[in-house]
């Protein structure tokens, strides 16, 4: 297939075009850095900087929309909550454009989003996909990228919506937690009660590359280990992993002196189940916290 990839120099996409490459797929990368994507990819990718770099007669078979800025890099206020929108939203708006033009449509388009979609919560409240919502600013981030994904089902293209957790891997969010862990000053969040739905970096790609190659697949997916775990639950098997205490705690409000509105995400969360995923007969490489945090602490 060829595949154009936005968000690939992120941290998801950034291990999911080696993959696609793999797997004899012929990629696209759009990004806002042509330089940084032809240095991080080689010449393995044909690299873009803008959708009209398409012809509308060329053929391609899928599209795979990560693009977005960081949710927690910075401190929420009005301007960052326009990028965060915007970064997700108008990208989107241009991948619809895109397909709007092209002659021969892709067959598949796998949009990103992500478990705030449910809203930052602090119940206990089992979320399948269709789990009831808090209508924060998360949700109403996630509803829009998702509904502007969704414009091209009436294009005939197969949309598959990826509501992503905590993606646990070398890197990403991980590479920010475990500084303070490996020096024993890691604990729990607040009160350490809210819930953390994450998913290994593996099945993430899995999931993703089962999203572009199977046509009986589409809607709205929680991309989630079946075991959500509390925030404090979470520190202990860090630190057990990395055999150090987890005795030192954040409090809430020094979260909310940083990020402002956004500590939400961290003082916050989600129980999430992927329902859809399990009823489809995926079989999780890691379904528990405890095998995902050793694998990468000891990649085979």
């Amino acid at each position: 297939m060829k595949v154009l990839i936005t968000g690939a120099t992120g941290f998801i996409g950034g291990h999911l075009v080696p993959r696609l490459l793999q797997d004899g797929h012929e990629l696209i990368i759009m990004s806002r850095s042509a330089q940084k994507a032809q240095k991080q990819f080689g010449t393995a990718v044909r690299v873009i900087t803008r959708p009209d770099q398409i012809q509308s007669d060329e053929q391609v078979d899928g599209i795979i929309n990560l693009a977005g800025a960081g949710i927690a890099d910075k401190r929420w206020n009005e301007a960052r909550k326009k990028v965060l929108v915007d970064s997700r939203v108008e990208i989107t708006n241009q991948l619809i454009s895109l397909i709007s033009r092209l002659e021969h449509k892709p067959e598949v388009m796998i949009s990103g989003s992500a478990i705030g979609y449910y809203g930052c919560r602090d119940d206990d409240l089992l979320l399948d996909e269709h789990g009831d919502v808090v209508e924060d600013f998360t949700h109403t981030l996630c509803q829009r990228w998702e509904s502007e994904a969704l414009k091209a089902q009436a294009m005939n293209v197969r949309v598959c919506l990826i509501r992503t957790g905590i993606v646990l891997g070398p890197g990403g969010a991980l590479a920010k937690m475990l500084p303070p862990f490996r020096l024993g000053l890691g604990g729990p969040v607040a009160e350490g009660q809210q819930w953390m739905s994450w998913i290994h970096l593996d099945d993430q790609l899995e999931v993703i590359c089962m999203l572009l190659t199977h046509d009986q697949f589409s809607g709205a997916f929680n991309l989630t280990a079946p075991e959500a775990v509390t925030n404090a639950t979470f520190s202990r098997q860090l630190a057990a992993m990395l055999s150090r205490p987890a005795w030192f705690r954040v409090p809430a409000f020094v979260l909310k002196l940083i990020l402002g509105e956004g500590s939400d995400l961290l003082v916050k969360g989600q129980r999430v189940y992927p329902q859809r995923l399990l009823d489809a007969g995926y079989q999780f490489a890691y379904p528990k916290l405890k095998d995902a945090l050793q694998q990468i602490k000891a990649p085979k």
